[in-house]
């Protein structure tokens, strides 16, 4: 187990201590280093003593003196400091399946990294893990671990996920409870296959993990028009997706009367393609499921409200346009609606973008492309500028999913278009406000 060392920040802990790119970092305190992970938990101790290996191969050691909370210093080739972990899986929802052909590379590979989860949030559906993996995770106690759960019975999940494997994977979540391991799970729910008698099994054994268990998402199967040669799935009926609501507010319910947590939550595409209203946001806690659309829309009305109760209306005029998902439309024409009862100047459309590029199932907003927005909105009153959530671009970039920049949507659209948090009430009437 060794890293190479490839960048050696200025100043820092490491510098002082005369470690140079091109090294390789062999352990800190006698502990092996293989990756981030191993990295950022050893080096935590303010005495270390770190072995190396100089450009020539050679061993020496280093010791290093630094702040409990101060990082070392080192950088690597990549942040894992070896390759990223892809799925072993063959799920028959597995969105990536689902792709068009000619999109750019990273939008096919299928992350299952558990460090990532770690870090980042991503979900794992714990069959890649090795017993190293599973003991270390022990040992450090590194928590939140996200997963991918699907169905607690072990032969339906083998069959979902094509892996005979993945129904052993199970074990390792009581493993994880018994420790002490913080958990998130996720359910991604196909009509007739995992959900009825089968959630109930599922929420039934999953309730039983706690209190190591923290939050449980339930999210309808997203399903794209490129689906030839996979498994035939469909998507929810408006009375099945009320059923599946009814079965984990149940649930919730029980876990909110016996701890004071309701633990299991049913994703807001569930309310909408069940024409319910969204509950409000003190149903949703802490908000701990946001990042599977949980709740979203209730945090979002929350912070929109409180921010319109500090607006003093002062008769500007406003004229812009937003333009959405389809299954988020009819909520954001709520909130237009409300600003405009104390907004009286303001003309707002909201737009509603039709998903051709991926198909008409595909109804959230973060998978709107640069074509579709061109293609349904040219020649549209658009107003002075285009207000779009920042989940369709790309993290950090002006692109969207299709690779159609935001500089060549705003010349086809003559107008110019602006992100906004998506999510964020407090964001978005600021930018309805400097917009106008």
């Amino acid at each position: 187990m060794a890293v190479r060392i490839s960048g050696v920040e200025k100043g820092s802990p490491a510098d002082k201590a005369g470690l140079k790119a091109g090294e390789t970092l062999v352990s800190i305190n006698g502990k092996g280093i293989a990756d981030v992970l191993d990295y950022r938990f050893y080096m935590l101790e303010q005495q270390l003593e770190l072995r190396v290996l100089d450009v020539n191969g050679a061993p020496r050691t280093a010791a290093v003196r630094k702040g409990e909370y101060d990082d070392l210093g080192l950088l690597f080739d990549s942040y894992l400091m070896d390759k990223q972990r892809s799925c072993r899986n063959k799920c028959i929802f597995c969105f990536i399946d689902q792709m068009p052909p000619g999109m750019r590379e990273s939008l096919y590979f299928k992350d299952d990294d558990a460090r990532l989860s770690f870090l980042y949030g991503n979900y794992i559906t714990l069959t890649n893990l090795s017993e190293h993996d599973i003991q270390r995770t022990i040992d450090m106690k590194i928590s939140p671990i996200n997963i991918s759960v699907q169905t607690t019975n072990p032969a339906l999940r083998c069959q979902m996920m094509n892996n005979r494997f993945a129904g052993e994977a199970l074990k390792v979540m009581v493993r994880f409870a018994e420790a002490g391991i913080a958990m998130n799970a996720q359910l991604v729910l196909c009509p007739g296959i995992n959900d009825g008698e089968e959630l109930r099994r599922s929420l039934e054994d999953l309730s039983k993990l706690t209190p190591a268990l923290k939050t449980v998402s339930c999210v309808p199967v997203g399903l794209t028009r490129y689906r030839e040669g996979l498994f035939p799935l469909r998507p929810y009926t408006r009375g099945e997706a009320a059923a599946a609501i009814d079965l984990i507010d149940s649930f919730g319910d029980r876990e909110e009367a016996r701890t004071g947590e309701r633990l299991f939550y049913a994703a807001d595409e569930f309310y909408i393609k069940a024409e319910r209203p969204i509950p409000p946001a003190a149903f949703y806690g802490e908000f701990n499921q946001l990042e599977n659309g949980v709740g979203m829309l209730a945090l979002q009305k929350q912070q929109f409200m409180e921010a319109l109760g500090d607006f003093e209306a002062d008769g500007r005029e406003g004229r812009l346009s937003i333009a959405t998902g389809v299954a988020a439309a009819p909520f954001l024409q709520q909130l237009v609606d409300e600003t405009a009862k104390k907004w009286h100047n303001l003309k707002c459309r909201v737009y509603a973008v039709r998903n051709d590029f991926f198909g008409e199932n595909i109804t959230v907003a973060g998978l709107v492309t640069g074509r579709d927005l061109i293609a349904q909105l040219k020649g549209r009153e658009l107003g002075n500028v285009l207000l779009i959530p920042d989940v369709m671009l790309r993290f950090h970039e002006d692109v969207f999913l299709d690779d159609v920049t935001l500089p060549e949507v705003e010349e086809a659209l003559g107008a110019p278009v602006r992100a906004v948090p998506a999510g964020d009430g407090y964001a978005l009437l600021e930018a309805m406000l400097e917009n106008c």
